[in-house]
């Protein structure tokens, strides 16, 4: 197989995890013979510093000629006083709509061996396996009008959460398809009870489920729902909610996994390509350090391999591969208890590639005596 990949690292600890998980696709190509061309694109702060704008045109092209994007991260404090238009998360929003990926999928499951360093008890994360299918391209982050502007000669600021219902059908067929080859659960998260968007979101949902007989569906108001993902997350399959309670929610629920840089996401493309990236942000403060969790971007690459190229059984490897890193007791040092010998960004990754060639080395030998 022979696959184009725009590979956009960001800022912060964008470039390092994104070349952890170049070096792990490049792994796997060699692995399993194929043939994976990289190609690099600017985007958020970085672009900025360099052309003047979050999202140039050509890495815009770039991805759209592209089989598959990876993202390592954007944004950081060095930005935060920029005029909006110009703001490292800018370019991200556009990249999102530029893209039409519609749908974020976040997978929430628990890696046993990491069960001691989330701030959860063991009994209540344990068996926890739940995917977030989040709204991308509407509500509140896309809503106009959206400013600062004056009322009555006072100042004031104003946010709009749009939606098109068939926005909110799509992505809940999208979830319901997902939850078939699940265990065939399905709880939309909204704010029916004072929302009116809330409220077409819970109709539509209602409609939706018509058709897929075969599955349950349950309603939860986001406030009760961001409750019972630290209470009870084994009651969760998949949860479909809109934008910005996706965010929260997505961002709560890494903390089941012991770290927020265990988390990979895939954003889905009504047409395009599909982009991947981890649910971490671009951490500045370690930046340049080989400190970085490089897990979520290099499990994203292995949902990349799934989801843009049908190679199962590669990412199957890569996934196994960190698992058993996992398993022997190496970790980073956002997943070390105090006082245990961690490793840094670099030598993690390089850890991941040994066992991932290891894997065929065993298969090999395995197959000679079979």
């Amino acid at each position: 197989m022979i696959r184009k990949i725009a590979v956009l690292p960001g800022d912060g600890i964008g470039a390092e995890v994104a070349q952890g998980a170049v070096e792990i696709l490049q792994a796997a190509a060699h692995r399993f013979g194929h043939h994976f061309h990289f190609q690099y694109g600017e985007i958020g702060g970085t672009a900025i510093d360099n052309t003047g704008n979050p999202l140039p045109e050509e890495t815009v092209e770039l991805c759209k000629n592209s089989d598959a994007v990876l993202l390592g991260a954007v944004g950081g404090p060095k930005w935060d006083k920029q005029p909006p238009h110009l703001r490292p998360e800018r370019g991200l929003l556009k990249i999102r709509n530029d893209l039409q990926l519609y749908a974020n999928l976040r997978p929430v499951s628990l890696h046993s061996s990491l069960s001691e360093s989330s701030p959860l008890k063991k009994e209540v994360i344990e068996g926890t396996d739940l995917l977030i299918v989040r709204e991308l391209t509407g509500g509140l982050y896309f809503g106009k009008p959206s400013e600062r502007t004056t009322y009555e000669g006072k100042e004031a600021v104003v946010d709009t959460l749009f939606y098109q219902k068939e926005e909110i059908e799509r992505i809940i067929e999208l979830s319901f398809e997902i939850a078939g080859k699940r265990n065939k659960k399905v709880t939309s998260v909204d704010k029916a009870n004072v929302l009116e968007s809330s409220r077409v979101w819970r109709e539509t949902a209602e409609e939706v489920a018509k058709k897929y007989p075969d599955i349950e569906l349950t309603h939860m108001l986001v406030d009760n729902a961001a409750m019972q993902l630290i209470k009870n997350p084994r009651q969760f399959d998949v949860v479909v909610t809109e934008n910005m309670f996706g965010d929260i929610l997505s961002d709560e629920a890494s903390v089941l996994t012991g770290s927020l840089g265990m988390l990979p996401s895939a954003s889905i493309s009504a047409s395009g390509p599909h982009l991947y990236e981890p649910i971490h942000g671009s951490a500045p403060d370690i930046a340049g350090k080989n400190t970085a969790n490089p897990l979520g971007m290099i499990l994203s690459a292995a949902s990349m391999l799934r989801l843009s190229f049908g190679l199962e059984e590669e990412a199957q490897a890569i996934e196994k591969a960190v698992s058993d890193v996992l398993e022997n007791g190496s970790r980073t040092a956002d997943l070390a208890h105090s006082g245990k010998e961690t490793l840094g960004t670099r030598e993690m990754i390089a850890e991941i590639k040994t066992s991932l060639l290891d894997q065929e080395a065993i298969a090999n030998i395995m197959g000679a005596y079979a």
